[in-house]
C-alpha cells in the first residue's frame, strides 16, 4: 500500500514539473524562498532513492540536487546544509565533479560565516572561486564573489567586500542575471550603509527591490524591504521605518525563514527602543534570540545580546544590563566582529554613564572611539565621541570633555548634512519605485492573460491529474477497508484478551478461596487434636484412678467437678463448630426469624454469672426488652456466648462486664460486650477476625482455640451485620456487632411518629 501510495506521489511531483508555470524560472541562489518546505521535501523524495541504494551510480544531477537541497536548508537548519555540503563535496570528489565541489564549498562557506568562523569560510569560498574559474562558470563564480563580498562585510574589512561585490554585478551583467544584478545591488548597499553612506545605501536596496518586484522574488524583496527599513532608522523616519519592516516579516513569516523572522523581530524592537517602549521592545528581542539561538548566528546573537542590556539599562536595571553587554562584547571580540564589538563598547560606556560610574563609562568610551575611527563609520564615531565626553564632564576634566564635544558636534553636523540629501534621495526614488510598480502591475496583468489563456489549453492536463486524484482516493479507500478490517479483528482480540483475563482473575480467586479454606482446615484439625485431646487424657485418668485401689471415695468425688468442667467446656466448643461448619455448607438453610435480643442475652449473661462470680467479675444485662431483630437466634446465641466467654476469660477480680444494646438511626441494633479488664494492644487488635489467631491465656491461665472470633464474624455476616472492637490496653475491650431491626417494628415507629 505504502509503495503505491510513493508512486503516486512521484507521479504527481513530475506532473508538477512538467506543468510549471510561465513565470518559474531555474534554481538560483536568490530565488524565492516562499516554497522552501514544499522544494526541500521534494528534493528530499527525488534523492531518497540515490541516497539510500548503494547500487545506484551517483551523477551529476544527483550532487546539484544534494546541494540545492544543501541551500534550501541555510535559513531552516545550518547544521543540515553543512551535513548535506559535505556529502555533495564527497561524492563529486569521487566522480571528480569540479562544479559539484564547488557549490558543496560555497554551502560551507555560508554556515561557516553565520557561524563565525571566518577563517574556514575564506578557505572554502577561495576554493570554490577557483574551481569555478577552472571550469569557466560565469553564474556560479558570479555568486561565489556576492557570498564572498559578506563574508568581508562581516568582517568589517569593507574595502575587499565592496571589490567582490562589484566584480559579481560585472558578471552577472555579462550574462543578463538579472537575479545575480539584483542581489549584487543589494550586497553593494549593505557595504554602503555600514561605511556610512546612506545615500548610496538606498539607491542600491531601491535598485535591487525594483528588479526582484519584476521576477515575483519574495524572499529577496523582503531583504530590499528590511534594509530600506534600516536606512529609514538611521534618518529617524521611524513610522516608515516600522512600515518597511513589518512588510518584510509578513514575507518571513509566511515563508517560515527562520533566519529572516529573527532579523524582523529585533529590527521592530530596536524601532521600539528609540521610541522608549522598553516593555513592548524586550519580548520581541526574545522572540528574536530563540531564533537566533537555534540557528547560532554570532553577529546576531551580538546585537540581541547589546539591544537587551540597553533595555534593561532604561529600566534601571543595571546588573542585568551589564550582564547582557558582557555577553555581546565576548561574542563580537571572539568573532571579530568589529562593527558589533563597537556598538556593545559604546552600549558599556552609556550604561556607566546611566550609573555615574564615569571611570569605567570613559575606560569603554575611549576604545569604542579608537574602533569607530578605524572603520570609518561617522555614526559609530559620533556615538563614541558623545559618551567620552559624558564621561570627562562626569569626572570633572571639562576642557577635555568640551572638545570632544565639540568633535561630536561636527560629526553630528556632518550626519545631518549627509541625512538631508538621503531624504531627498529616498522620497525621489520612492516616487520613481512607485510609478515603476504601476508599470509592472500592468504588464503582470498582461502576463496573467496571457498565462490564463495557456491554462485552457491545458484542459487535456487536468483531466490526467483528475484520473490520478480518483485512482489515488480508490486507493485510499481500498487502504481503509483494510485498515478498518484490522481495527475490528484488534477488537475482537481486544474483547478476548478481557474474557482469558476475567477467567484468570476468576480462577486466582478461587484458588485463593482454596487456600483459605486449606489453611482453615489445617487449624480446625490442630484445634480438634488439642482440645479434645486434654478433656479425654482427664477422663481416661479419672477411670485409672478408680482401679487405684490407694484413693479414696472422698478423693475420686471431689475430682469429678473439674473434669465436667473441661466436658462441658469441649461440648460447647463442638457445638459451635458444628453449627459454623453445617453454616458453610451451601444447603444450610438459615432459620431467619424476628426475635427480642433481650432474651438470647438475658439466658447467656445467666448461664455464666456462676463462672464470672467464681473470679470476682460483676457480669451485668443491661439489653432493653423491646428491641426486635431479624436473624437467625442460634447464630446471635453463639455470639453472644462467644464474646462473654471471652470477656469472662480476660478480666481480673472487680472487673465489670456489661453487655447493653440499642436502637440506631438506620435501622438497625447496635449490641455491646463490654468489659474492664486487660485490654489489647494495637498489634493484637489488627490479628482479630482471621483465619490465624493465637489465643492468648486468660486471666487465670484459662486455654482457648483461637477460632471463636472468626465464627463470630462469619455468622453476623451472614445475618446481613458487621462486627468490629476497640480495645485500650489496661482499660478494657468492647466489642459491637449490628443487626437489622424487625420491619414491622420499623413501621409501627414510622405510624407512631405520623400520628405525633
Amino acid at each position: 500500500m505504502k509503495r503505491y501510495l510513493t508512486l503516486f506521489i512521484l507521479l504527481l511531483i513530475a506532473l508538477a514539473g512538467f506543468a510549471k508555470g510561465p513565470y518559474e524560472g531555474s534554481y538560483t541562489n536568490s530565488s524565492a524562498y516562499g516554497m522552501a518546505s514544499y522544494r526541500v521535501d521534494s528534493l528530499k523524495i527525488l534523492l531518497a532513492t540515490s541516497l539510500t541504494n548503494k547500487d545506484t551510480p551517483i551523477d551529476t544531477l544527483t550532487i546539484n540536487r544534494i546541494n540545492r537541497l544543501a541551500a534550501e536548508f541555510i535559513d531552516i537548519n545550518p547544521d543540515s546544509t553543512l551535513y548535506y555540503g559535505k556529502l555533495a563535496i564527497d561524492k563529486s570528489i569521487v566522480i571528480r565533479y569540479n562544479c559539484g565541489i564547488g557549490d558543496g564549498m560555497m554551502q560551507l562557506g555560508k554556515v561557516y560565516t553565520m557561524k563565525g568562523e571566518y577563517a574556514k569560510a575564506e578557505q572554502n569560498f577561495k576554493g570554490a572561486e577557483l574551481l569555478f574559474i577552472k571550469v569557466k562558470d560565469k553564474a556560479r563564480l558570479a555568486d561565489c564573489y556576492i557570498h564572498t563580498g559578506r563574508l568581508y562585510n562581516r568582517m568589517s574589512n569593507f574595502n575587499r567586500a565592496s571589490g567582490y561585490l562589484n566584480k559579481s554585478l560585472e558578471i552577472n551583467r555579462q550574462i543578463k542575471n538579472e537575479a545575480g544584478i539584483a542581489d549584487s545591488y543589494h550586497n553593494i548597499g549593505m557595504v554602503a550603509d555600514n561605511i556610512g553612506k546612506s545615500s548610496s545605501a538606498l539607491d542600491n536596496y531601491f535598485k535591487s527591490l525594483a528588479i526582484n518586484i519584476k521576477l515575483h522574488d519574495t524572499f529577496s524583496s523582503a531583504s530590499n524591504y528590511n534594509n530600506i527599513g534600516e536606512i529609514m532608522k538611521g534618518m529617524e523616519i521611524y513610522p516608515k521605518s516600522m512600515e518597511y519592516y513589518k512588510r518584510a516579516l509578513i514575507i518571513w513569516q509566511n515563508s517560515k525563514n527562520l533566519q529572516g523572522m529573527s532579523t524582523g523581530y529585533q529590527n521592530i524592537a530596536e524601532i521600539l527602543m528609540l521610541e522608549k517602549k522598553y516593555d513592548e521592545a524586550i519580548p520581541y528581542i526574545r522572540k528574536s534570540l530563540k531564533l537566533t539561538i537555534d540557528l547560532d548566528d554570532k553577529d546576531g546573537l551580538a546585537g540581541l545580546y547589546r539591544d537587551l542590556g540597553l533595555c534593561y539599562a532604561n529600566k534601571k536595571d543595571f546588573v542585568t544590563s551589564l550582564d547582557y553587554m558582557a555577553k555581546s562584547l565576548k561574542i563580537a571580540t571572539d568573532y571579530k566582529l568589529d562593527y558589533d564589538k563597537t556598538v556593545s563598547l559604546n552600549g558599556f560606556a552609556m550604561v556607566y554613564n546611566l550609573q555615574k560610574d564615569y571611570k569605567n563609562a570613559y575606560k569603554y568610551a575611549v576604545v569604542a572611539k579608537d574602533v569607530s575611527e578605524k572603520l570609518g563609520n561617522i555614526s559609530l564615531r559620533a556615538n563614541a565621541a558623545l559618551q567620552l565626553s559624558s564621561a570627562l564632564a562626569g569626572m570633572n576634566r571639562f576642557r577635555e570633555a568640551f572638545e570632544i564635544r565639540k568633535e561630536y558636534d561636527d560629526l553630528k553636523d556632518s550626519l545631518k548634512s549627509d541625512e538631508n540629501v538621503q531624504k531627498l534621495t529616498s522620497f525621489n526614488l520612492e516616487s520613481t519605485f512607485q510609478e515603476k510598480q504601476r508599470r509592472l502591475a500592468e504588464e503582470h496583468q498582461r502576463k496573467d492573460e496571457q498565462y490564463q489563456e495557456k491554462i485552457q489549453r491545458q484542459g487535456l492536463l487536468s483531466i490526467i491529474f483528475f484520473i490520478i486524484i480518483l485512482g489515488m482516493i480508490a486507493v485510499l479507500i481500498v487502504y481503509y477497508k483494510a485498515k478498518r478490517k484490522q481495527q475490528n479483528i484488534n477488537t475482537i482480540l481486544e474483547d478476548k484478551n478481557h474474557e482469558v483475563l476475567k477467567q484468570q482473575a476468576d480462577l486466582n480467586n478461587q484458588t485463593y478461596k482454596l487456600n483459605e479454606s486449606n489453611n482453615l482446615k489445617d487449624r480446625l484439625i490442630s484445634v480438634l487434636a488439642h482440645d479434645l485431646r486434654a478433656p479425654l487424657s482427664t477422663l481416661r485418668g479419672l477411670f485409672g484412678l478408680l482401679e487405684d485401689e490407694s484413693i479414696t471415695h472422698e478423693q475420686f468425688l471431689s475430682m469429678i467437678p473439674q473434669a465436667l468442667k473441661k466436658l462441658e467446656y469441649t461440648s460447647d466448643f463442638l457445638d459451635t463448630l458444628l453449627f459454623w461448619i453445617n453454616s458453610q455448607m451451601e444447603n444450610f438453610n438459615s432459620s431467619t426469624k424476628s426475635f427480642t435480643l433481650k432474651e438470647i442475652a438475658a439466658f447467656e449473661v445467666q448461664n455464666y454469672q456462676e463462672q464470672a462470680a467464681e473470679k470476682g467479675i460483676k457480669l451485668v444485662d443491661s439489653v432493653p426488652g423491646a428491641l426486635a431483630v431479624t436473624a437467625d437466634p442460634n447464630s446471635i446465641r453463639i455470639v453472644i456466648r462467644n464474646l462473654i466467654t471471652n470477656a469472662i476469660k480476660f478480666s481480673r477480680k472487680d472487673d465489670t462486664i456489661q453487655v447493653t444494646a440499642y436502637h440506631r438511626e438506620d435501622n438497625f441494633i447496635l449490641l455491646s460486650v463490654k468489659d474492664t479488664g486487660v485490654g489489647m494492644s494495637e498489634k493484637q487488635l489488627n490479628k482479630l477476625f482471621r483465619s490465624k489467631v493465637d489465643s492468648g491465656t486468660g486471666t487465670n491461665n484459662e486455654s482457648g482455640t483461637g477460632m471463636g472470633l472468626l465464627f463470630c464474624k462469619d455468622l453476623i455476616e451472614k445475618c446481613n451485620g458487621k462486627i468490629w472492637v476497640e480495645s485500650v490496653p489496661g482499660n478494657g475491650t468492647e466489642f459491637f456487632f449490628t443487626l437489622p431491626m424487625t420491619m414491622s417494628v420499623i413501621k409501627e415507629e414510622e405510624e407512631v411518629a405520623l400520628a405525633s
